[in-house]
């Protein structure tokens, strides 16, 4: 096997002002995920690595900077899912600053989603990092909620999926969820066969784009299928992509990497942030096109 990391920023669009913030986000987050597997960490510690520095960076819909709801609040959904099919997640959780370790934690403990208040009381519970939930709310984000502007370049979901020498796959999702959401909305992000999936038979996927749209077709877990017969997972995230267009409307994106550390991925919406790595790249590649 070809240890392997692969993060997204979001299918979104990327206006040029923000090229250089996804670049080095998704790099640095790639970076960090990929010190954790050298290092010896399991391919869950290193998506839950990548994916912290992506929800601690105001660039990105996932922690400090999510979009706000229609309360003008932050609300964070987020998901971890190993290949063994062990999985955790939490959905609408205030005051959180990792969502994406609380998910870890409860995936540790029992699989299985926790909600708002329990969920919140879960991660106390487990001394994770807590704040005020004010404090996540960014500037750029309250601002652009306050004037109800038009934003060109909407914020989405951020995630990874790792692949170590052992074969051990995992994937992780983390999100604000969508701006001026209904407050207690729960998108794709915290599901599993939606936002993200992982069989180390196959391979893993995490998905980024409108919730009721990747919801219905169960974009993960359709691109994972897709990887049958040794497809490649640039040809089976395509595919997926394809399949969610031809029923439904919507923008989305999907990442993948397949049993032998092939990374692939897709969109159609205009952009979508994107850095990988293995053991064959002196350095992370980045891409804002495909």
């Amino acid at each position: 096997m070809i240890p392997t990391i692969i993060v997204h920023g979001g299918a979104k669009t990327i206006t040029e002002d923000k090229v250089a913030a996804n670049h080095t986000g998704c790099t640095a987050a790639a970076e960090a995920g990929w010190a954790v597997l050298l290092g010896g960490g399991s391919t869950s510690e290193a998506v839950e690595a990548a994916i912290r520095v992506l929800e601690a960076d105001q660039t990105f819909n996932a922690g400090l900077g999510a979009t706000l709801n229609s309360d003008g609040e932050v609300e964070l959904d987020a998901a971890i899912m190993e290949g063994s099919l062990c999985w955790g997640a939490v959905a609408a959780v205030q005051g959180v600053r990792h969502p994406i370790s609380v998910a870890r934690k409860i995936m540790d403990d029992k699989p299985r989603m926790l909600v708002a208040r329990g969920a919140e009381r879960f991660a106390a519970d487990c001394q994770a990092e807590m704040c005020n939930k004010d404090d996540l709310v960014a500037q750029e984000q309250l601002q652009q909620w306050q004037e109800d502007q038009k934003v060109i370049d909407r914020p989405n979901t951020v995630g990874c999926v790792v692949l170590d020498a052992s074969g051990i796959l995992a994937a992780g999702t983390s999100t604000g969820g969508t701006t001026k959401q209904q407050s207690g909305r729960v998108g794709d992000t915290a599901l599993v066969g939606c936002g993200l999936y992982a069989d180390n038979k196959l391979g893993a996927c995490s998905t980024t784009g409108d919730g009721e749209s990747i919801i219905p077709v169960v974009l993960a877990k359709t691109a994972i299928d897709f990887l049958v017969g040794d497809r490649h997972p640039d040809e089976a995230a395509q595919m997926a992509i394809d399949t969610l267009i031809s029923k439904v409307k919507g923008e989305a994106g999907c990442i993948l990497i397949d049993n032998q550390g092939r990374v692939g991925w897709a969109y159609n919406s205009q952009d979508m942030a994107v850095a990988y790595m293995t053991t064959e790249m002196d350095k992370a590649a980045f891409f804002t096109k495909k």
